[in-house]
């Protein structure tokens, strides 16, 4: 066999390998929250010796899981919809009118895709917590805002410059509203892009733990990633429930990747191409 012949199968290796090493973290977790927490400092590695549930009934209730799971539940999909709906009528308003300071703010946007979150964080917090406006879920919703309108905004110009002006031009000879041809006509257009954002935005935020660590500091506005912050004690980790906990936290949003990943691919390649 020449070595041509064998550089597709050579190619499938190397994706399976790195397919592999890519899932390692994620395997360990599941192996890890099976045994004692005894067990995983002996030999993290090893396989469990059982199933252990036990980790997965005490993760639930030192967590809180509930209270946290409505908290981030409330964020994440109040966070979602606010980014969804200012940033596509935003990203329509760049499109659509041509007025010099649209483009001034579209590149400004841009440019604060760039800007590390670490750069803000401290300003941030002093400002807020200066205005007596930490604590809040309501903050927490504002800055998420704040951080993913930028993106959508993008995403959402980069599709919305391929679909026909003529179809709303038509929706005007009708005597349709401008604010009715966007929610009629465009809006239903851009569902690939509504999946794309949606996901990327839920794994963003469903996960994220800096920022809602510096802003919700009650324990009955925790999430769930600030909730897995209770297995650590001054002195020692409790790393089984810990994996236990982690696990619990990320089955909701990877079963939505999951079912959502065609349109995810989708959105993204359609709106690079337009």
């Amino acid at each position: 066999m020449s070595f041509r012949q064998f550089l597709p199968s050579l190619k499938k290796i190397l994706l399976y390998v790195l397919l592999f090493l890519f899932l390692t973290p994620f395997l360990l977790i599941i192996m890890n929250s099976f045994k004692s927490t005894q067990q995983f400092v002996e030999n993290p590695l090893s396989l469990p010796t059982g199933i252990q549930l036990d980790n997965y009934v005490s993760a639930f209730d030192n967590m809180n899981f509930l209270d946290g799971f409505l908290n981030s539940l409330l964020i994440t999909v109040g966070s979602v919809l606010l980014i969804l709906f200012f940033s596509s009528m935003t990203g329509y308003l760049f499109v659509r009118f041509k007025w010099r300071v649209n483009g001034i703010l579209f590149y400004a946007m841009l440019a604060s895709l760039a800007l590390p979150f670490q750069v803000l964080m401290i300003p941030l917090v002093m400002l807020y917590g200066n205005m007596s406006l930490l604590d809040s879920k309501i903050t927490l919703l504002f800055m998420y805002l704040g951080f993913g309108v930028p993106f959508g905004v993008f995403t959402f110009h980069g599709f919305i410059k391929g679909i026909p002006y003529e179809l709303e031009e038509s929706a005007f000879i009708e005597g349709s509203s401008r604010m009715r041809t966007f929610f009629q006509i465009v809006l239903p257009l851009l569902r690939p892009v509504f999946v794309t954002l949606i996901v990327l935005d839920v794994l963003w935020i469903w996960n994220d733990y800096l920022l809602p660590s510096l802003v919700l500091l009650s324990p009955e506005h925790k999430t769930l990633p600030l909730s897995t912050y209770n297995f650590f004690s001054s002195y020692s980790v409790d790393y089984a429930p810990l994996m236990a906990g982690l696990i619990m936290t990320i089955i909701p949003v990877l079963i939505m990747y999951l079912l959502l990943q065609k349109q995810i691919i989708k959105g993204i390649t359609e709106g690079a191409l337009k």
